[in-house]
């Protein structure tokens, strides 16, 4: 069955052209869960989504970014808990000015986690009782972490403050993050104020040197059918069969990560007249001396030594989606400044074009998978790109369906491809300094990479021969996220209940 190419409003096809003309903020392509041989044996390394949207509060304009790792992190689990790990240290970069072109880091914001315990004496690992507040007596597991700004221009490094992380959704141990209170129940939906947020995560949203940060559990913001996509691109909506093809299997769904989300002021990173790019790495650290049967070199200065890049991400799936194997591991050691040399034939000649033509089109598809220029321009380096002089990205909430958190009037799943723009003050774009709301134009949660990465790729999108035939609107059969994103600070959801959720 081939489906049929879909016209698009000629203006959407002018927005698309003009932007990738420009600066061209990147399209990406989909959720990097599983994205490497090696990263995938260090989840607790492994990025999953890497997030990047101008934000606004109190007048003021904002950078927010965001990290998640640890993939598929079933809610509940134990004795152990999913944990960030003390051994492994999370950064952010922000590339400005001549940097961005470099994929250079001007910024960068470092996260070291610390673990402790209020009783070892317990199988009881992380909750000794009903949680009221974040590290009262009845957190047995606690984590704190530290935050470090460093200034690449400068050399500059200055500790921005320290937080703790609020524990896990269990359910009962942690009846405020659902509904009613109750552990018993879903968690709760995501919401439009501040005020009404559950109590764990309003008590460790912290602000320190004009920043926001949050860090802890947090729902899968990222959903799409991962299974079908990589089972030989046999996508449901495909299928012969009526039942098959009506239905929808989001592979996230009642899934949970550890999320890092930062604010950034403008004013800290060069202001708001320009472009910037943002991508994030993990680094863990080498094991140095082992301890002896006494405990002797157990100490953390012995025993452990300098930090070591394991995870990359900004783009997600450049790495899992185009990257041939024996470069994947190669990929997330290095830095985005060698992407030029070492990566730039996965974006100019994409195998997944060729797949999609030949499984999806069953060979007539014709669309382009040599000479991609404009891949190029897209993934090399890679860097997700914001242009920071818009006004702030407009929001998923929960769609029409949660009337207390709906989306943004003029929001788009499908950015520029749902006709959801910004204007720029500093780009042309497609005439009046229009440019995309979403991807390209930064990522946002609730932005539908999937179906925006395929409708990128399938199409000639190089200025001499720019063709957009078809959008692939809904290919993989899943449109929404299976839960609903705060509207405020930290953005993604709330933890799914490990006693009360489900997947798909």
């Amino acid at each position: 069955m081939n489906p049929t190419p879909r016209k698009i409003p000629r203006v959407i096809a002018q927005i698309t052209a003009v932007v990738l003309l420009t600066a061209a903020p990147a399209f990406v392509r989909a959720s990097s869960h599983m994205d490497a041989p090696l990263i995938t044996l260090d989840p607790a390394a492994n990025t999953t989504d890497v997030y990047a949207f101008v934000s606004q509060r109190d007048g003021v304009k904002y950078l927010t970014t965001a990290l998640a790792v640890y993939p598929h992190e079933e809610p509940g689990v134990g004795p152990n808990k999913y944990n960030f790990d003390d051994n492994v240290r999370y950064e952010i970069h922000v590339a400005t000015g001549k940097d961005l072109a470099a994929g250079r880091a001007t910024y960068t914001y470092q996260f070291d986690f610390n673990t402790g315990y209020k009783n070892q004496s317990t199988i009881l690992q992380s909750y000794l009782g009903v949680i009221q507040d974040v590290g009262d007596a009845a957190q047995n597991l606690t984590q704190t972490y530290k935050v470090r700004r460093i200034d690449h221009h400068t050399h500059q490094t200055m500790v921005l403050g320290t937080g703790k992380v609020p524990p896990n959704n269990q359910g009962n141990a942690t009846p405020a993050y659902n509904r009613d209170s109750n552990g018993e129940m879903v968690a709760r939906d995501g919401v439009a104020n501040s005020a009404d947020l559950d109590r764990y995560t309003a008590q460790t949203v912290y602000s320190f040197g004009g920043h926001r940060v949050f860090a802890g559990q947090r729902e899968d913001g990222f959903y799409g059918d991962i299974n079908a996509i990589f089972d030989l691109l046999k996508l449901r909506l495909l299928s012969p069969t009526p039942a098959i093809a009506a239905s929808s299997f989001d592979s996230q769904a009642g899934f949970n990560v550890h999320t890092i989300v930062l604010e950034i002021p403008l004013s800290a990173i060069g202001g708001d007249q320009q472009v910037a790019g943002v991508y994030a790495t993990t680094s863990r650290q080498r094991v140095n001396v082992l301890p002896d049967d006494k405990g002797h070199g157990t100490d953390r200065g012995s025993m452990f030594g300098e930090f070591v890049q394991v995870g990359r991400q900004g783009n997600p799936l450049f790495c899992e989606a185009l990257v041939a194997i024996k470069d994947k591991d190669l990929y997330n050691r290095t830095s985005p400044t060698m992407d030029a040399k070492l990566f730039t034939k996965y974006a100019a000649s994409p195998e997944l074009g060729a797949l999609i033509n030949a499984l999806v089109f069953n060979g007539g598809g014709g669309f382009p998978t040599t000479n991609r220029t404009d891949l190029v321009g897209i993934f090399i380096p890679d860097l997700i790109k914001v242009d920071l002089s818009t006004s702030a990205a407009r929001l998923a909430g929960g769609g029409a369906t949660h009337p207390t958190t709906p989306d943004d009037a003029g929001y788009n799943r499908l950015g520029i491809f749902g006709g959801d723009t910004l204007t720029s003050s500093i780009q042309a774009g497609f005439g009046g300094g229009k440019l995309p709301g979403g991807w390209p134009n930064g990522r946002r949660f609730g932005d539908d990479v999937i179906d925006i990465a395929v409708t990128a790729l399938v199409n000639d999108l190089r200025p001499a021969t720019f063709s957009l035939t078809f959008v692939a609107d809904g290919i993989d059969s899943v449109s929404k996220n299976d839960a609903v994103y705060n509207k405020v600070f930290p953005y993604a959801g709330t933890p799914f209940n490990g006693r009360n959720h489900s997947h798909n």
